[in-house]
């Protein structure tokens, strides 16, 4: 009853709505602002007790520890100075966050003497706000950064050194390449036209050789390899991918396309409601997949995807992509005229490397259009953030959904593999972001459907505000089962690909091999709803020993190839039955 009361409620509106026709979405760029009233939020999906399914155990191995806990929020800053619409961890343990730079002053200022010149204005006015900082986890201190071109809606991911290579932008910053350093004091170094296309709303991902290739973008049906810094592409270097042309509505709804490096090194590429296996060392398509029903997944329809977690302790290593929410075809034209239809709920799920590979369909417990999906630590999928009503695009969504919803990939019933958590009392909406920190937690940064820092008269005030969520692995009746690493004894050399790697920890009661996994997780570029470069990895335990009573020392081995892990730093956790260890930062190199 209650599935067919949501397809009665999701099917009316569009029923009615059906007939609207409206200019395309960037014909509204110039002036897309409307002006809603203040309204009262009301999150609908509240946890139940009757969604929380128990866990089946896999062969040869206890089931993960029980918890009702269904997560915690905590406000950690009332002001960031920025509004979030770019996040990334660096492995100094700092986030940075950014903006673009078009959209007024921010709430926090530039150090005196450091201002920036606006390219945009005509008489090179001085622009003296910060539009990007530097945040830190533990404390929650903030330090301005000096962002030069503009990064609104930009891409972005860390290379093997853990340098922050960050890609487009608007206007001046659509062919820049800027790049931070995780150190103290460092600040942005930028070549504004490394790139030879405009690249806006595209996306970046690094590939097995830790290059760089950016793919799409707002009327650029291409894609081009990031270049060393400051020897700047040709227009040669553009390969036309008619793939994006053909995915393109008169919305587009095929923008920042969802980019999963596969196995054999080949770019999973989906975009709108199809997809493609690109050979990236050949320039060749060589797979289409079937469609994935239901609506377009892609902005400004802003679904959400993740490679789902690759086991390596299995001799047959199957990647699957999953993709979840968007919206239906025409929801930007709607939402533009004020009629706000449901988001889709459907689940697409994927065996990129089956030759038979089809979608399989789930279907989440509510809609969700500009969400995030991260992979966490005990290879769960968290979704968080978003809308139930409506698209991206300034003042173009409605119904805020504050529950973030846990995924459990390999529970065998899929009906059981949802489950709702605790809610946040602040919307995040269109340009809000998240990320996956050390610990386990969860930061969550960002919102703002305004064109300018709005807080007064909106029904969505641009939001400063900077949260934790701490999800369910993170009950503090489970804090006796969770591992800690001796940080003191871990390699020097780091992790090398096919090779044995030894993790020594410690817990309060004794563990079995069985009960085990490590897992090392990319943290992502996170914007718009898409998480850039994330993956997660179980890893393969070749030995296990018991060093002293509560002491213990797991082996595990190393990907074997960097189409599995491309080179850099990544978050590596020993995982005891479901609860995560905090994470301890490791390289893989050759």
């Amino acid at each position: 009853m209650g599935a067919l009361l949501r397809a009665t409620l999701y099917l009316l509106p569009i029923l009615l709505g059906a007939h609207v026709v409206e200019p395309s979405l960037f014909d509204l760029l110039g002036n897309p602002f409307g002006r809603p009233r203040l309204g009262l939020i009301v999150d609908p999906f509240l946890p139940r007790a009757t969604e929380q399914p128990e866990q089946v155990a896999e062969a040869g191995k206890r089931p993960d520890f029980e918890t009702k806990y269904a997560g915690e929020w905590k406000l950690v800053r009332e002001n960031a100075g920025v509004s979030a619409m770019h996040l990334v961890i660096m492995k100094n343990n700092k986030a940075i966050m950014f903006d673009t730079t078009v959209l007024g002053p921010s709430q926090i200022a530039l150090p005196q003497g450091n201002c920036r010149v606006d390219p945009n204005s005509p008489v090179k006015a001085l622009d003296c706000w910060a539009h990007a900082v530097e945040f830190d986890i533990d404390t929650a201190e903030v330090r301005p950064l000096k962002v030069l071109t503009d990064t609104w809606c930009s891409s972005g991911g860390f290379d093997a050194e853990g340098t922050l290579v960050q890609t487009g932008g608007y206007n001046d910053g659509g062919r820049a390449v800027r790049y931070l350093k995780p150190c103290a004091g460092c600040d942005w170094e930028e070549f504004t036209y490394d790139l030879s296309a405009q690249k806006w709303y595209s996306t970046q991902q690094i590939l097995p050789n830790g290059s760089f290739v950016v793919v799409g973008g707002r009327r650029e049906f291409n894609y081009e390899y990031v270049p060393p810094a400051g020897k700047a592409n040709t227009v040669q270097d553009v390969r036309d991918l008619p793939f994006l042309r053909e995915t393109t509505d008169v919305i587009e709804n095929n923008l920042y396309p969802f980019v999963h490096l596969n196995t054999d090194g080949n770019l999973f590429i989906f975009a709108n409601d199809r997809a493609i296996l690109l050979d990236p060392k050949a320039d060749t398509v060589i797979r289409e997949y079937p469609s994935l029903p239901g609506g377009s997944r892609n902005y400004p329809a802003s679904g959400m995807s993740v490679l789902l977690p690759l086991d390596l302790r299995r001799t047959d290593v199957n990647p699957e992509v999953l993709i979840c929410g968007g919206c239906p075809r025409d929801s930007f034209n709607l939402s533009a005229v004020k009629i706000f239809v449901p988001a889709l709920t459907s689940c697409g799920r994927i065996a990129v490397n089956n030759p038979d590979a089809a979608w399989n369909m789930e279907e989440m417990p509510m809609p969700r259009t500009l969400g995030d999906m991260l992979l966490l630590p005990n290879a769960e999928v968290l979704i968080i953030n978003g809308a139930a009503k409506g698209s991206a695009g300034w003042r173009q969504a409605k119904e805020p959904v504050l529950t973030p919803v846990l995924y459990r990939p390999g529970l065998a019933d899929a009906d059981g593999r949802f489950r709702v958590l605790a809610p946040s009392t602040i919307p995040r909406m269109y340009h809000s972001t998240s990320a996956v920190l050390p610990d386990g937690d969860i930061l969550v940064a960002g919102s703002n459907t305004n064109d300018r820092y709005r807080f007064i008269g909106e029904e969505f005030p641009t939001e400063l505000r900077v949260e934790k969520f701490r999800p369910p692995y993170l009950d503090p009746a489970l804090n006796n089962h969770r591992p800690v690493i001796d940080v003191n004894v871990l390699p020097g050399e780091g992790m090398k690909y096919g090779r044995n790697f030894t993790i020594a920890f410690t817990t309060t009661e004794p563990v079995e091999r069985d009960d085990l996994m490590v897992t090392m997780y990319a943290p992502p570029f996170t914007t718009h709803g898409i998480s850039m470069n994330q993956r997660l990895l179980i890893l393969k335990t070749e030995e296990f020993a018991t060093k002293s009573v509560g002491s213990y020392a797991i082996t595990v081995v190393a990907p074997p190839s960097a189409a599995y892990a491309p080179p850099g730093y990544y978050l590596v956790h020993v995982v005891h039955r479901g609860v995560p260890s905090k994470a301890v930062w490791v390289k893989i190199s050759v």
